[in-house]
């Protein structure tokens, strides 16, 4: 028999301590990404840090580091890589997403809001907190997984 678990973002009455970490590359992009994220925290009652690193690739390095040492309940990924003209966007995009991915495997609980476009319109169109606002889409689901993994442990009590 197959049971279905609802996913469900987090109350307000619960206190969840994120990390955004983001890459401020394009700036343009960076500041978007993350106004929209940090609303959608703050709105959820989070407390929330911020760590800011050079590009896409540190992303996940970063992140391991906080969820090995760190007291933080879930990760938000905030970056952008726009296509070139030669094969570091494979590279950057496969990597960052691998890296969190594996993060994820091993239980932290991650939003990844790294864009990987075509060029910068496209970038700008997802970033918009008026437009497609993909930091507030990579902090629900940083919400959605630390929800879902705060049930899990109360169903263990």
């Amino acid at each position: 028999m197959t049971k279905v678990i609802p996913m469900r973002t987090a109350s307000p009455a619960e206190k969840f301590r994120v990390l955004i970490v983001q890459s401020p590359y394009y700036e343009h992009i960076a500041s978007q990404l993350l106004e929209g994220a940090k609303a959608r925290l703050e709105t959820a009652g989070c407390e929330i840090e911020i760590a800011s690193v050079p590009g896409a690739l540190e992303i996940p390095g970063t992140i391991s580091i906080a969820y090995e040492f760190g007291d933080y309940d879930g990760f938000v990924a905030l970056g952008c890589v726009i296509r070139g003209e030669t094969t570091h966007y494979e590279i950057v995009s496969r990597e960052s997403a691998r890296g969190l991915m594996d993060l994820a495997i091993d239980g932290a609980c991650i939003g990844n809001g790294i864009q990987t476009v075509e060029n910068e319109g496209q970038a700008m169109t997802r970033a918009n907190v008026s437009e497609m606002n993909k930091g507030a889409g990579a902090a629900e689901a940083c919400l959605v997984m630390m929800q879902f993994r705060l049930d899990q442990e109360a169903r263990d009590d």
